[in-house]
């Protein structure tokens, strides 16, 4: 065998060796997502039970839906009429909601053992709050721009912060979250 055949068997060799480990790799990622895909339904399984039931003991009418997005679990309760007790469900500023969001997600904890970062809407209320959180972004950034000097929102949850978080920097311009518990909130500023 000359040497440039067995510098060609070698290269062969190796692209194959290559290509069959990148087909191992990509079909080790499609088996973990497939693990993540099934876990995240699980999860929104065991969130709609617990969710099922307390509706149940409250005598409320409302549809469950699981969706899985973006590597999260998102269930959403709606009525096909306006039930006040779904209303009663989301409560001032949301307050009640976040409480049954926690609560959904240590079912779940409890049942799988995996920490859940599911989100939980009612009657389209995070939708609704979203545009609104869009639009104290888009104030808070037009204030910045006006004055020059940072300004400072009122405190909200975690997923409002990281919703206003993405619309302050779509717009170009730089936040952060300061205080902690309760009063944690967002400044926002031009650098």
């Amino acid at each position: 065998m000359s040497v440039e055949s067995t510098e060609e068997a070698t290269a062969v060799a190796s692209a194959e060796e290559l290509v069959e480990a990148a087909v191992e790799t990509s079909e080790e990622d499609a088996a973990g997502k497939g693990t993540s895909v099934s876990r995240l339904e699980e999860e929104g399984d065991v969130a709609a039970d617990y969710l099922e039931e307390l509706l149940d003991i409250a005598d409320i009418d409302g549809d469950i839906d699981i969706e899985i997005r973006n590597g999260r679990t998102y269930i959403s309760i709606a009525a096909e009429d306006d039930s006040e007790g779904l209303e009663s469900l989301v409560g001032r500023d949301g307050e009640v909601l976040e409480a049954l969001q926690e609560l959904a997600r240590l079912s779940v904890l409890s049942a799988t053992e995996n920490r859940s970062r599911l989100v939980l809407d009612i009657n389209g209320y995070r939708k609704e709050r979203a545009g609104d959180l869009q639009q104290i972004a888009e104030n808070a950034v037009a204030k910045v721009k006006e004055t020059g000097a940072p300004v400072a929102l009122e405190p909200m949850s975690a997923y409002e912060r990281k919703i206003v978080h993405d619309a302050v920097a779509d717009l170009g311009f730089v936040s952060e979250s300061e205080g902690e518990g309760a009063g944690r909130h967002i400044v926002v500023s031009a650098d």
